[in-house]
């Protein structure tokens, strides 16, 4: 698994997703009205949570972090006016207190330890402040790349995929962020449809080498590769198709 990529790479396989996911999660959030004057996106990647922070609240009232070098370092051509650092989840830098949100998009399932991860955004809110993150549906088999993992395990029942990951299925972000200290702790779920001009723009981005699913079809031979093509092209309707994408949301709030 890697995410030691090229921003426009990770932005063809995720972003054609996230981009959307992050409008429907800055409501759920919260990031909507006055009482949230300043935000950091912890493990922002390309920036679709940022893009959506930075239109509600301005580009000096939002912070981002994130642990790859070519991530940061697109960040700040694509965002010179916002504070980008480098940095983990697990070890954010920043001050206690320091911000009204807290948000990681698409984070908690890589998180090395997600609750020490959930615990630094607690510390880095406000007291009252919001905390919240969202991880696509993965264990219900609603996110995006549920097509594509069913396709695999036609062909190799035993491959890991993304179900067993934090925060992927019903109920553990939730459980999470209480783990890691937030107060009036609620669940929900948000989706998003996204639209696909052919099978071969749905399927190319899965050929960069992003994520669990960029590593699994990285490491297939040739004609193992073009089988598992074909078998999610038996899975998608002929000509232009949409998928409909879900993922679960926990917001709470830092300790008073």
């Amino acid at each position: 698994m890697s995410f030691a990529v090229g921003a426009d790479a990770y932005g063809a396989f995720m972003g054609r997703f996230s981009e959307p996911l992050a409008l429907r999660f800055a409501d759920v959030a919260g990031v909507t009205g006055p009482a949230v004057t300043s935000a950091l996106d912890v493990g922002c990647g390309t920036g679709a949570l940022t893009r959506v922070l930075v239109d509600r609240l301005g580009p000096d009232r939002v912070c981002a972090v994130d642990p790859s070098p070519p991530f940061v370092a697109a960040m700040h051509e694509r965002f010179p006016d916002v504070d980008v650092r480098a940095g983990r989840a697990e070890a954010l830098p920043f001050d206690d207190g320091a911000f009204d949100a807290v948000l990681a998009q698409l984070v908690v399932h890589f998180m090395t330890d997600p609750v020490a991860g959930l615990a630094e955004m607690v510390r880095t809110a406000r007291p009252g402040g919001v905390v919240a993150a969202c991880v696509w549906d993965h264990a219900g088999g609603t996110g995006p790349l549920a097509a594509f993992w069913a396709a695999v395990r036609e062909g190799d029942p035993d491959a890991p995929d993304e179900s067993e990951l934090p925060g992927a299925r019903e109920g553990h972000l939730v459980e999470l962020l209480t783990a890691a200290g937030a107060t009036d702790v609620t669940g929900t779920a948000i989706a998003v449809e996204v639209p696909h001009a052919s099978f071969d723009a749905w399927w190319e981005p899965f050929t960069l080498g992003v994520g669990p699913a960029g590593a699994y079809v990285a490491a297939l031979d040739g004609t193992a590769r073009r089988d598992l093509r074909e078998r999610c092209r038996a899975r998608l309707p002929q000509g232009p198709s949409s998928t409909t994408a879900r993922a679960w949301v926990g917001r709470g709030l830092a300790p008073r």
